[in-house]
């Protein structure tokens, strides 16, 4: 049976699907969203206490780079294959090389109910790889849209960098590990003991959210959903393969798989609505909250367990 928080998902999707009244006041869910990645942030700080080394430079170095070469690759298949303009081509690469920090909470979920250990920098890997992607998603418009439209640097940096959830999970990184399991207990053990209910909450709202993206059903965009259905397997491989090369436990390698995976559908679409309007935001959703959340959530996150097995 799938972990519990992902039955939540699927009964808000299917709630949604046969249009139940059923529905989270948008407050509530500002709150949900805050909660879960400001939890997510001081779990990796708590981690990090006392265990932050300059080893940890060469695989955090890595890891950006990826979230860096995502877009990179995806951006010309976005082109030829899928068939979408220069705008949303950068778009969805941009949402694509970035990541899900709700995929990101189901794989921590799924790897502490199975028991497997989790590095004490994973969280840092959320942070690092949303940046990285949505400033060359943007520099990739810049250079393509042939100076049509002038997108400041600064503001893309300003834009990617003071994001409510970069600025929670930074912060609760950097809160966790300033005073650690012991000192910040007040505060934290609440935190933590409600983690996996307001994770369960929260991916109520997600499958309301992702009900909607996909009534009616866009035939139209079948090129989209295809890429949005195949692109969280083969990512994951880099995530897979990126793990076992950097010697990271059972548990990290699956969370890192899943990062690969994932599409945001928080920080990215706040970025690129501001700096890039033309755009399709609804597009992006579809795509990664429609369709490439679900099968993680669902299938993948599971899925990418078994490779790692195969291949450890």
């Amino acid at each position: 049976m799938p972990d519990i928080v992902v039955m939540f998902f699927l009964l808000g999707l299917f709630a949604g699907i046969v249009r139940s009244d059923l529905s989270i006041p948008k407050a509530v869910y500002e709150i949900l969203s805050l909660l879960l990645m400001l939890t997510i942030g001081l779990k990796g700080g708590m981690a990090l206490h006392g265990n932050l080394s300059w080893s940890l430079i060469p695989s955090l170095g890595g890891v950006m780079l990826i979230g860096a070469a995502i877009p990179l690759l995806l951006f010309p298949l976005l082109v030829k294959v899928v068939r979408l303009n220069f705008a949303d081509s950068a778009s969805i690469a941009a949402h694509y090389g970035s990541v899900s920090a709700g995929t990101f909470a189901v794989a921590l979920a799924y790897a502490d109910s199975h028991g497997l250990t989790v590095d004490a920098e994973i969280t840092l890997y959320l942070v690092l790889m949303e940046l990285p992607a949505i400033i060359v998603g943007l520099l990739l418009f810049r250079q393509f849209s042939k100076g049509e439209h002038n997108v400041s640097i600064k503001a893309m940096w300003h834009e990617a960098l003071t994001n409510k959830g970069v600025i929670l999970l930074v912060g609760g990184v950097l809160i966790g590990f300033m005073y650690g399991p012991q000192q910040g207990a007040a505060v934290t053990d609440l935190l933590m003991g409600g983690f996996k209910a307001v994770l369960a909450l929260f991916l109520l709202e997600m499958g309301l959210v992702a009900s909607q993206t996909l009534r009616p059903f866009p035939l139209h965009q079948w090129r989209m959903m295809l890429f949005a259905l195949i692109a969280p397997l083969c990512l994951s491989l880099v995530g897979i393969g990126a793990g076992i090369a950097l010697g990271l436990s059972h548990g990290s390698a699956i969370v890192l798989a899943s990062l690969t995976a994932s599409a945001s559908y928080i920080a990215a679409p706040a970025a690129v609505k501001g700096a890039i309007p033309e755009a399709n935001i609804g597009l992006a959703m579809l795509a990664s909250l429609g369709i490439t959340f679900p099968f993680n959530v669902t299938i993948g996150i599971g899925l990418y367990d078994q490779i790692i097995q195969w291949l450890m």
